[in-house]
């Protein structure tokens, strides 16, 4: 039964013990979650395999979660309702925030097609440490993409509640970066990511 939905007499009887979280030595940046968004095909794990590689060369622990990995494993259980898809983002969220408390700098590239659900993420992680990424392609461009023939199939009604044709995409209304991946190289996205990183802004 899932956490949430256990009756609060059971929930109750858990206590989170207050482990003493280290902190950033100094002259070692604050641990963040870049969190990628867009819909399918919008170039979020493309950006993300480019960036890592970056990271790890100034010194940074890196992490990747990868929607598609986490549906197989983690979140296997889960269908496409809306209920399920904001409990994908949850637990994302939960496990990333755990990694960053670790001292990782952890990249997740994942469709979150609502604004509810990215905001509760960052909730969960922390408005500090949570760097929302909108990887923004036109509709048209990333369904020219499809690389793994999810529009088409969606399109033949082969599947049902796809984000961008028969289930709404929310864009973000203030994201820290907002790449056009249509516009710009991935080199271009990464360099953009890289560079917020080394002068955060916001905060």
């Amino acid at each position: 039964m899932d956490i949430q939905q256990q009756p609060q007499a059971s929930r109750s009887n858990l206590f989170a013990y207050p482990f003493t979280h280290g902190t950033a030595h100094e002259g070692q940046p604050t641990p963040h979650v870049i969190w990628l968004t867009g819909l399918s095909a919008a170039g979020k794990s493309t950006i993300v395999d480019g960036l890592n590689p970056v990271l790890q060369a100034r010194g940074l622990k890196t992490c990747i979660l990868d929607g598609d990995s986490l549906r197989s494993g983690l979140c296997r259980d889960l269908g496409f309702t809306d209920h399920d898809r904001d409990e994908n983002v949850r637990r994302v969220a939960e496990v990333a925030a755990l990694m960053a408390d670790a001292g990782l700098t952890v990249m997740v590239a994942l469709i979150s097609p609502t604004r509810a659900a990215r905001h509760y993420a960052r909730s969960i992680i922390g408005n500090e440490r949570f760097v929302e990424v909108f990887v923004d392609a036109p509709l048209a461009v990333a369904e020219s993409r499809d690389p793994k023939g999810l529009y088409r199939r969606a399109r033949q009604g082969e599947i049902r509640g796809f984000t961008g044709i028969d289930s709404a995409y929310e864009p973000p209304v203030f994201p820290e970066l907002h790449i056009h991946s249509d516009q710009v190289s991935v080199a271009t996205a990464v360099e953009m990511i890289d560079d917020w990183l080394r002068h955060p802004r916001g905060f």
